[in-house]
């Protein structure tokens, strides 16, 4: 197992995951944290709760970064557990609030955004749980642990990219771009700096960009918005 004293990405790792937290923050800050400011309707528990979970991530992978650059790792591994809880938290209620949002458009007879985002939330959610299952899986290997975690927060923040993307222009192929740019920051930085690409990196980066502008290009057919009726009918 590698000294966690020698390891030079440590501190690497606590500023990606403040960028993380910031990137989530700022994407949702209209439409959560200062929902207020912009809309007085209230939300319903469901997205509140679901909210919360996710506040909750962003800090406990703040928190896990910085526990390991203070060499507190026999508290990241504690810590590690609830992360684990808190994984599959994300993924049943994420899941669970995008099927009740795209239900009610289809009762509604309405094509509106859940019919497109139940296939990119579904992929999002299946890809976190892929990377957090892998990561848990490599703990004892932290090369691969830590990339696994940070490819998995950056999945995370797909729905805050494409937020903070809708400001400036709502063309959907830019929101791909500025994904794919997120995740090719991770890539280069890594490879940059240890001279070699991590396959972590390699195969978890590529498995992400095809697996986003794939269903990017299935959900905009009509076949799909056919589809989407007949699975709430």
């Amino acid at each position: 197992m590698t000294n966690v004293r020698s390891d030079p990405d440590r501190y690497v790792y606590v500023y990606a995951a403040i960028a993380a937290a910031a990137i989530a923050v700022t994407g949702f800050a209209r439409t959560y944290y200062l929902k207020g400011l912009f809309d007085s309707r209230p939300l319903p528990v469901l997205l509140h709760v679901h909210g919360a979970i996710m506040t909750l991530w962003c800090i406990l992978f703040v928190t896990q970064t910085c526990l390991v650059a203070a060499h507190r790792v026999d508290l990241h591994r504690c810590l590690g557990v609830f992360g684990v809880a808190l994984a599959i938290l994300i993924v049943g209620i994420g899941a669970y609030a995008t099927l009740v949002a795209t239900e009610s458009e289809v009762h509604r007879h309405v094509i509106g955004r859940f019919h497109f985002l139940l296939g990119f939330n579904l992929v999002n959610l299946l890809l976190f749980a892929a990377f957090v299952g892998a990561g848990v899986a490599l703990r004892r290997r932290p090369t691969f642990h830590k990339r696994l975690i940070l490819l998995a927060m950056v999945s995370l923040l797909a729905p805050a990219i494409a937020r903070i993307t809708l400001l400036f222009t709502h063309s959907g192929m830019a929101q791909m771009m500025a994904l794919d740019f997120c995740i090719a920051i991770c890539v280069i930085v890594d490879t940059i700096r240890h001279r070699r690409l991590h396959p972590v990196f390699g195969w978890g980066g590529f498995l992400m960009v095809v697996s986003f502008h794939l269903t990017f290009a299935a959900v905009q057919t009509k076949a799909w918005l056919n589809l989407v009726p007949r699975l709430f009918s």
